[in-house]
């Protein structure tokens, strides 16, 4: 019988609805044979997936999605699968990436307040205190607040590539995420490529300067594609030579119409795709 992965799911330790814990038990009921836990530039919440997942027929694997930007203006996701979260080189090296998402954030807040918003980075870590936070968390903020009606309307209006209140995540490049992720044993993957509204030619550019840097992987199996789209990332990620995974990018209620394991329900992630992290 063939079983089925998900390699792109959030926790609560970033910007996803369920705890590590709820993951796990949520994925074994819908007969997952294995989740890659990749919060946004964390793994605080690995150590409690992994324990919650023992003597279960579950397999979590170690990940990460790190955030960098890309020719100084557009972000870029790095996905890191099968890392050594103990490894002392990559934790102490991760901080960095933290703290230039915290100094974004800042920035981030100040926009929206001059904006006219009321949000503040004390009512933020009240709210938040325990996650790294992602404009999600700001978009829910503002959601809860009752200052926008949805969380679509706080990226559409403030906080989205193109709003007002978007701010660029500066120094940290696609190239640091990926030594970054070799730091830690684990294999390097350019998340969700498509979402990137790159045109043909520049995201095979993007896809060549990244494999010459020893990117591992492309994530060609994904919620949002339509078509011919995972075919022509399966064709990219062969003419780089690159291994393709797949995720359905799961948050729980932050994207209620993605489901883990199947996105927006006929998502297929075959379980041999695991083979390419060993």
């Amino acid at each position: 019988m063939e079983s089925f992965i998900d390699l792109h799911v959030h926790s609560t330790a970033s910007d996803g609805t369920f705890t590590p814990s709820q993951l796990v038990e949520h994925a074994i009921k819908k007969g997952l044979r294995a989740i890659a836990l990749t919060d946004h530039d964390t793994t605080d919440g690995v150590l409690e997936a992994l324990n919650a997942s023992r003597d279960t027929s579950l397999l979590v694997v170690p990940g990460i999605e790190l955030s960098t930007c890309y020719c100084n203006n557009r972000d870029i996701h790095i996905l890191g699968l099968n890392i050594d979260i103990q490894n002392k080189n990559f934790q102490e090296q991760l901080q960095y990436f933290q703290k230039e998402r915290e100094n974004r954030n800042e920035k981030i807040i100040e926009k929206l307040q001059q904006a006219g918003l009321q949000i503040t980075l004390e009512q933020m870590k009240s709210r938040f205190p325990d996650s790294v936070w992602t404009r999600a968390h700001l978009a829910r903020f503002l959601m809860d607040t009752g200052q926008v009606h949805s969380l679509n309307e706080a990226f559409n209006r403030y906080l989205g590539d193109h709003a007002p209140c978007f701010v660029p995540r500066h120094k940290v490049s696609p190239q640091q995420a990926i030594r970054l992720i070799h730091e830690g044993n684990g294999k390097a993957v350019l998340a969700h490529p498509l979402l990137y509204h790159l045109s043909s030619t520049q995201l095979e550019e993007l896809v060549k300067v990244l494999a010459d840097e020893d990117l591992d992987g492309l994530e060609a199996i994904y919620s949002t594609n339509r078509g011919m789209e995972e075919t022509h990332m399966r064709q990219l990620a062969r003419k780089y030579n690159l291994f393709i995974t797949g995720g359905s990018d799961f948050h729980g209620t932050n994207k209620p119409s993605i489901d883990l394991g199947v996105g927006r329900g006929n998502l297929k992630i075959p379980s041999e795709l695991l083979n390419n992290l060993s």
